[in-house]
């Protein structure tokens, strides 16, 4: 799936340059600017799912790998509120769970899972997990999402299912390995009895595709509730999938709620 992803992205890349007049993601020369670029879309995203009331308590951790150290991850600290998070809250963690900057401790279940899913996948610059109401419901079904609206066609294929240590809190990192290996090459999994994880080559897509995940765990609860919802045809969910499914489309999604915490909170930055 490596190569369509590139693939996909590289369309994806020339058809929004065509498209759009906006700024695209990009690397910037040096690993100081990179760093700060990574712990800003970091800060955002967990405002945004914050915002969304997608964070529950203590539990729920977004990271983004380090550009320079690539074995260390920035990671938000154990106990603070996603809403409030800035630049100067977040953590960097070494390979060993380690802190090495800041002062606040590291939620050892975000250490458990989210080293061995970077270690894992070299192409995974960030994750996100919270205990999300629908995710975490929908992940008891021990089913895989279906594909019954258009939103949900950007999963078509791209979700994977692990019921290694399901229920439990997720505290060593050999379930994490578990994990990571159940995840493979797609870009989200559902770990039963526990929620949602997401990945993506940015913050802002990780993000994303957890909002979108959420939605759809959702959407599929509700159909089915109501009664047996009609699935899309193949076809439609590979279309789908080709249009709104890439990397650089997830980050594309995000870019609303990017410019509105820059309207409305650019505290965040500091």
């Amino acid at each position: 799936m490596a190569d369509t992803r590139q693939e996909r992205d590289l369309e994806d890349l020339d058809r929004l340059q065509i498209e759009f007049s906006l700024d695209l993601p990009s690397t910037a020369e040096d690993f100081e600017t990179e760093r700060q670029q990574r712990k800003e879309s970091l800060a955002a995203g967990l405002r945004v799912m914050g915002r969304l009331h997608l964070a529950e308590g203590v539990a729920g951790h977004v990271t983004v790998r380090d550009p320079e150290h690539l074995d260390h991850f920035w990671v938000n600290p154990f106990g603070q509120n996603f809403k409030y998070m800035t630049v100067s809250d977040l953590i960097l963690v070494d390979e060993q769970g380690q802190v090495v900057d800041g002062d606040r401790p590291v939620n050892t279940a975000a250490f458990a899972i989210h080293s061995q899913i970077h270690a894992a996948r070299p192409d995974v610059i960030a994750a996100a997990h919270s205990h999300s109401m629908y995710g975490k419901t929908f992940s008891t079904l021990g089913q895989p999402l279906k594909m019954i609206s258009q939103d949900s066609t950007m999963f078509y294929n791209d979700v994977a299912l692990c019921d290694a240590g399901s229920g439990a809190v997720v505290l060593d990192v050999e379930t994490g390995r578990q994990m990571a290996e159940a995840l493979g090459d797609k870009k989200a999994l559902i770990h039963q009895n526990h929620g949602l994880i997401t990945c993506g080559g940015s913050v802002d897509a990780a993000v994303w595709w957890f909002v979108a995940l959420e939605r759809c765990c959702q959407s599929q609860l509700v159909a089915q509730a109501a009664g047996d919802p009609i699935e899309i045809p193949e076809h439609l969910c590979v279309e789908g999938y080709r249009q709104q499914g890439s990397d650089l489309a997830g980050w594309f999604q995000f870019q609303p709620w990017r410019d509105e915490l820059m309207r409305e909170e650019p505290e965040f930055l500091n």
